[in-house]
């Protein structure tokens, strides 16, 4: 669902609202898209985030985000948004406030490919690298494996152990739920496993910022 409006001022600025004259006067009058639900990828010194693309204008966007900004490494080259086509946009941040946070684009974005989501590669579920040590169990015996991307469906792993397409094993992590799994393709020692239950968005996008920045708090703790 998408929609074109002038948003009123009240509530958090919009992405492309200007804060301490970082945006023209005449920018504030730019029609913005709300885009409800759009998942996207916020990238940051090699991390991936999941967020919520809320609104859009030719000068910013508007993210809703499940946890903190994730800070910036000295000499960072910033943040980028990927859309699930696989295409980035390189931003920069301009204000956070209560999950949601505002982004200037700084190169010039055709919105209405960017609302379309056209680009070189077919729309796909949002899956997020991490690196983080896992066990796969069956037939009794537990075994090590590396797990090298997430998605609320399933996730993507390495290990030494031969499994066969269409086994059946259980997964467990230190920073996810216990899964009942399937082995949906294999390129040893890769695997795709598909999860017999799906994880939320929130969980999803929680339990990889822990996984990429394991002593930071997070609202509630």
């Amino acid at each position: 669902m998408i929609s074109a409006d002038r948003q009123p001022d009240d509530g958090p600025p919009p992405a492309d609202s200007p804060g301490s004259g970082d945006f023209a006067p005449e920018q504030r009058v730019q029609p913005r898209f709300a885009l409800l639900l759009r998942q996207a990828k916020l990238l940051a010194d090699g991390c991936e985030y999941l967020c919520i693309v809320r609104d859009v204008s030719e000068s910013g966007v508007k993210l809703r985000l499940f946890h903190p900004l994730p800070p910036l490494r000295p000499g960072s080259s910033g943040f980028a948004l990927e859309i699930t086509t696989g295409e980035s946009f390189p931003i920069e941040s301009v204000w956070e406030q209560e999950g949601e946070a505002g982004f200037r684009f700084t190169a010039p974005v055709d919105l209405l490919r960017f609302i379309a989501e056209a680009g070189p590669f077919p729309k796909r579920p949002v899956r997020l690298k991490v690196e983080h040590p896992a066990l796969i169990a069956f037939g009794g015996q537990e075994h090590f494996a590396m797990i090298q991307d997430l998605s609320r469906q399933g996730a993507g792993i390495e290990t030494e152990q031969l499994l066969a397409i269409g086994q059946k094993l259980r997964f467990s992590a230190r920073e996810l739920p216990h899964f009942d799994a399937t082995v949906c393709w294999r390129q040893h020692p890769a695997y795709g496993l598909v999860f017999d239950q799906l994880l939320s968005l929130e969980q999803l996008a929680l339990r990889t910022y822990r996984i990429q920045h394991p002593l930071a708090p997070l609202a509630g703790e």
